[in-house]
């Protein structure tokens, strides 16, 4: 697979469209890689190989995300984790998540092939869950990996009714290409808690937390421009909504005494997005998913659900406008007589990059010959978990049309072979930077 390339931009983007087709997608036709599916574990041989190659130690962790680790100089010395995410939206593209990961891959097959190693260990993580398109949660992996997740929050299954604990099941066997994988154990003990909460990072055991991202967004393309430096994630917060009414016939109940759960949520993603476009500021409000029950053609539906994606640079005017949004849609529901519950679901707050790495960054993008150019995210991304954790940079990767999350997502080969570079100069600039503090 991918034969014939030399280390560099050109590989790392070759390998994410290899993961792009059968049988590394759930799809027949597209890409959808969800956690913990065939597809998954086929990406997760592939890369493991990818990583042993570039001179890695490949393993499991306990919430199976895939890590790679490249020994330090210094024993004991914190190590750089280099990350981003495997999964897919449904019908997505191919480098929203993958790039990254790849491209951590080329940082140490780079440093590899010198035979030259940092004083720090580097370890690739490649995250399992950051799009949630699979389990009612996101970022699941990453949080485990932070020390924030909640035990709780494993409790929970899939659209089929497939818990969380039974797909962890799917990937409990050893890679048999490397008996030196570490074997994922995922028993759940009582309290529920498990082995999963293991994959813990232990404090201290982190310098820093770097992510190469395509940008999702314009703002590089239209400047020309084919990286930049994140200044951080906006804050999100994501509702459940269920609205209630009154299934029926749909033709033999009249119009007037209908309590009609799709009508009303219709009119509730109007008010969402009037909502969202009157604030007049950085604030977005996304209602993504919406399901009627029975869903029957010749019935009227007796149940709603959909979710609502608020988002902001700012966490207070975030919150403000997903109560001027969740006052709005209770109207309506009182309005049509309707009953309406709303449960948070999702509740992430604004994630600045560190100040330090932010300025290391800039200087390996002027030595790559690139002008510094600093935007925020307002995509959510593992790196605002790691924050927890340690300090967290990020590089935004021009895509073209600033489409993603669809097939026509696309980056230039060049523009990955200029993100390896910027990211090479920041692994060398901390290991100055972190020789200068200890």
């Amino acid at each position: 697979m991918v034969s014939g390339l030399p280390p560099g931009g050109a590989r790392a983007v070759a390998r994410c469209d290899a993961l792009g087709v059968a049988p590394y997608s759930d799809m027949a036709e597209g890409l959808y890689r969800a956690y913990l599916t065939p597809a998954y574990a086929a990406a997760q041989e592939a890369i493991a190989g990818w990583m042993e190659a570039a001179g890695m130690a490949a393993r499991r962790d306990a919430a199976a995300n895939l890590v790679g680790r490249f020994e330090g100089e210094v024993p004991g010395a914190p190590a750089l984790m280099i990350g981003s995410h495997l999964d897919s939206v449904r019908d997505g593209g191919r480098y929203d998540g993958p790039l990254g990961i790849m491209l951590g891959i080329e940082c140490v097959a780079a440093l590899h092939g010198q035979g030259r190693r940092m004083p720090f260990p580097i370890e690739i993580y490649a995250f399992g869950d950051e799009e949630g398109s699979r389990f009612p949660a996101a970022m699941l992996t990453s949080r485990a990996v932070a020390g924030t997740l909640d035990a709780g929050a494993l409790d929970m299954a899939d659209a089929d009714g497939i818990s969380l604990e039974q797909a962890l099941a799917s990937v409990r066997v050893e890679r048999s290409r490397d008996t030196r994988a570490q074997r994922v154990s995922t028993s759940l003990d009582t309290n529920g808690e498990g082995n999963y909460l293991a994959a813990r990072r232990a404090p201290g055991s982190t310098l820093a937390y770097l992510e190469a991202h395509i940008e999702q967004g314009p703002v590089l393309e239209a400047d020309g421009l084919a990286v930049g430096t994140v200044t951080g994630i906006a804050s999100q917060l994501r509702y459940a909504v269920t609205v209630k009414g009154m299934a029926g016939h749909a033709g033999t109940t009249a119009m007037r005494l209908r309590r009609d759960p799709l009508a009303g949520a219709a009119a509730m993603v109007l008010a969402v997005e009037q909502i969202a476009r009157g604030d007049n500021s950085d604030a977005v409000a996304t209602v993504g998913t919406i399901e009627a029950l029975p869903g029957a053609a010749n019935v009227i539906p007796g149940e709603v659900r959909f979710t609502i994606d608020v988002r902001s640079g700012i966490e207070a005017r975030r919150n403000a406008v997903a109560e001027a949004i969740l006052a709005r849609i209770a109207e309506i529901a009182e309005a049509r007589g309707l009953e309406i519950a709303a449960e948070r679901i999702h509740d992430l707050p604004a994630s600045p990059c560190d100040p330090a790495l932010m300025d290391l960054m800039d200087d390996a993008l002027l030595a790559a010959g690139q002008p510094v150019r600093r935007l925020v995210s307002g995509a959510g991304h593992d790196a605002m978990n790691m924050a927890a954790l340690c300090p967290t940079a990020m590089l935004f990767i021009r895509c073209r049309g600033g489409v993603s999350h669809n097939p026509a997502e696309h980056v230039e080969t060049e523009d990955a072979e200029v993100a390896l570079k910027v990211m090479l100069g920041f692994i060398e600039r901390l290991e100055r930077h972190w020789g200068e503090e200890t």
